[in-house]
């Protein structure tokens, strides 16, 4: 029996459902969602095995203009999703008409390798409009396979994955059988925790928090571990504190309970708030936080 295997990176605007799909293809949540943009920051693989394929996901950064060194780097993240792809996902939804980025949208255009364009949320859709948003993207870019889809209620889900196998490589697996991503178990905490500060924080704050899971230490019963959240300012600091701390208490609260579901084991976590000026434009501190390499 031949063996197939291959990259499908998933590409598009930010929030139109990119996370929320490959969680649903990879059956685990491993990029965290929520309503506001710029919500991933890596480009994060989730990996599908089966005994006579392997099927590499990867989420990437919603496509921006970038505004400062941070942003540069999510974007480096989507354009190395164009070089190792073997399947494209680009990613649409209901009411877009383009890229935030025309560079992108070109290359596309002149992409030698299959492309599905997913139209998501289309349960937010007449039937009217669905037909003429299909006509619309035909004519644009008629190298493209189009399949409309709904990823939060996992309509055409099963469609989707049945023609990604189809157009899959001959190849052998990229990665071991057991293996589900490329994160260490450190990345997946750092993310429930900056998922949890995303939904209760507005403006400025989400944005300029990293995190730095400084400890992890795991027993039979139960993993320790000790988290640090970066801010730039100290008046982030105190809002992210709150009150005699009951703000940084209720984030952490929430994250040792989403982390209990992903490692299956008690949590006891610990978190500290730390000032780290001007981090997302210094190169160093990219560095640190695998932004760069």
């Amino acid at each position: 029996m031949t063996h197939k295997a291959g990259y499908v990176n998933i590409i598009g605007n930010p929030n139109v459902g990119k996370s929320t799909l490959m969680n649903t293809l990879v059956g685990e949540k491993l990029s965290i969602i929520t309503s506001k943009a710029q919500t991933t920051r890596h480009r994060i693989l989730g990996i599908v095995n089966e005994e006579n394929y392997q099927i590499v996901f990867s989420d990437t950064p919603g496509i921006i203009k970038p505004a400062y060194e941070l942003q540069e780097s999510m974007m480096a993240f989507v354009k190395s999703a164009f070089e190792d792809a073997d399947i494209l996902i680009y990613m649409v939804e209901i009411g877009e008409t383009e890229l935030k980025d025309e560079a992108f949208f070109k290359r596309i255009e002149n992409s030698p390798i299959p492309i599905l364009l997913l139209l998501n949320k289309i349960d937010n859709s007449s039937q009217e409009e669905l037909v003429e948003k299909v006509t619309f993207w035909q004519e644009k870019l008629p190298n493209a396979e189009i399949i409309p889809i709904s990823a939060k209620e996992k309509f055409n889900i099963q469609t989707v994955m049945s023609r990604i196998i189809e157009l899959l490589p001959e190849s052998p697996p990229f990665y071991p059988k057991d293996q589900l991503t490329d994160k260490p178990e450190r990345f997946f905490v750092n993310e429930t925790i900056r998922e949890k500060i995303l939904m209760h924080y507005k403006k400025e704050v989400p944005y300029a928090v990293e995190i730095d899971t400084e400890e992890f230490k795991e027993t039979d019963k139960i993993i320790h571990i000790r988290s640090v959240i970066m801010v730039e300012r100290d008046t982030q600091k105190g809002i992210l504190i709150g009150h005699k701390g009951g703000a940084l208490k209720r984030i952490g609260t929430e994250a040792r309970k989403d982390l209990e579901t992903f490692f299956d084991k008690k949590i006891f976590l610990d978190l500290y708030v730390k000032v780290n000026k001007n981090w997302r434009s210094n190169q160093n501190q990219l560095k640190r936080f695998g932004y760069k390499e």
